[in-house]
């Protein structure tokens, strides 16, 4: 099999993009030009979304602005027929597949839904930002019998989601690690869920029809649903104490173990320390650190035996979990920052389009004859 024909379209350069750039053999991500272990360090979510959709960091009244217009209620709020919907829906409905509806239902809401101009996919860019987040915490609160808490336009994007979701104030702790874990996970290349968007634009599709394919592609296991998957696993492993020889005898059983290896990256997943750090601080915080311990016995197995390192899925569910999020939720909140990238790749998609049209390579009969029904 030649490149051209590589399963997965793996290595496989489909288009060009300013967007982000991943270097997975010295174990870099790039947005726009800026190291994300820079931006976790110094910038903030809010920052990193201006810089995805504008290209550049913003002046300090851009940012002012832009802040405000995030986190003004007119933006966060849900519409009413919406929380309607969602009361509606089954308790057993997973919040990937209340956000996959949501989002899908919100356009009927957004009085941009017809205009696919770029100002007015800007528009709606940041108001599904804005929404996301309301939408997740509000089936949290409404599957467990709770009425949804109204966001608070004074809190940031991480601080207000996580006081819809338990209406207590967080601590600065648990906001940091979640606004760190937004910006790591804004954005990351050509990956399934971004391709998916931008197949879908390429059609000239809107914005929301391209979210909702990204959220489909996301919902996998093999993509978002990752995470959750690493913290099955701690539930199953139960104490530091059994890590060791539970991982030796899962690779022995040829066992898949999620979190670790990257089709990009050849060395260890940049995102991945920030997380680490975060979880292990969060754990000293609750007076609980097993599930970093137990991680670590893993990684340090996994290492040993497969000489493959982690991704920022072994690490983000241990932190999420310590906030008190519930496990079925991580991959609607891997979605709330990644719509960020996602919108990024449609307004780019359609500045420059082309129909995303690939060939594949058939490998059944050619030249088969018909035989009629009465002979078969």
């Amino acid at each position: 099999m030649d490149s051209a024909s590589r399963g997965g379209l793996e290595d496989i350069v489909v288009s060009t993009s300013d967007i982000c750039f991943i270097d997975g053999r010295e174990g870099r991500l790039v947005y726009r030009g800026y190291d994300v272990n820079d931006l976790v360090e110094h910038s903030s979510f809010e920052e990193v979304i201006f810089l995805l959709w504008h290209g550049g960091l913003p002046s300090k009244k851009e940012l002012v602005a832009h802040t405000k217009a995030l986190s003004s209620i007119a933006n966060r709020r849900l519409p009413p027929g919406l929380v309607s919907l969602l009361k509606a829906l089954p308790k057993k409905t997973t919040p990937m597949e209340v956000l996959r509806t949501g989002v899908s239902a919100l356009s009927a809401y957004d009085p941009d839904a017809a205009d696919n101009s770029k100002d007015a996919t800007a528009r709606k860019a940041l108001r599904l930002t804005a929404q996301m987040p309301t939408l997740v915490a509000a089936w949290e609160r409404i599957r467990r019998g709770k009425a949804p808490v109204a966001p608070n336009p004074k809190l940031s994007l991480a601080a207000n989601f996580l006081y819809m979701m338990s209406g207590t104030k967080p601590t600065p702790l648990a906001v940091k690690t979640f606004d760190v874990a937004l910006i790591l996970h804004a954005d990351h290349e050509f990956n399934a869920s971004t391709f998916a968007a931008r197949v879908t634009a390429a059609t000239m599709s809107d914005l929301h029809s391209s979210i909702v394919s990204a959220i489909g592609a996301l919902k996998g296991p093999l993509h978002g649903g990752a995470n959750e998957q690493v913290m099955l696993m701690v539930q199953k492993i139960k104490s530091p104490a059994n890590a060791d020889a539970w991982i030796r005898k899962t690779l022995a059983d040829h066992g898949r173990v999620m979190g670790f290896g990257h089709r990009v990256y050849r060395v260890e997943d940049p995102r991945a320390k920030h997380l680490r750090r975060l979880a292990e601080e969060l754990g000293k915080q609750a007076g609980d650190t097993s599930a970093v311990q137990i991680l670590d016995t893993v990684v340090r197995v996994v290492g040993e035996q497969k000489r493959i390192f982690p991704n920022v899925d072994l690490y983000s569910g241990a932190a999420y979990a310590s906030m008190g999020i519930p496990t079925d939720q991580f991959t609607p909140i891997f979605a709330m920052s990644r719509v960020v990238g996602w919108a990024a790749h449609v307004m780019e998609q359609h500045a420059n389009n082309r129909l995303i049209r690939p060939r594949a390579e058939y490998t059944g009969p050619t030249h088969a004859t018909y035989v009629p029904i009465d002979r078969r």
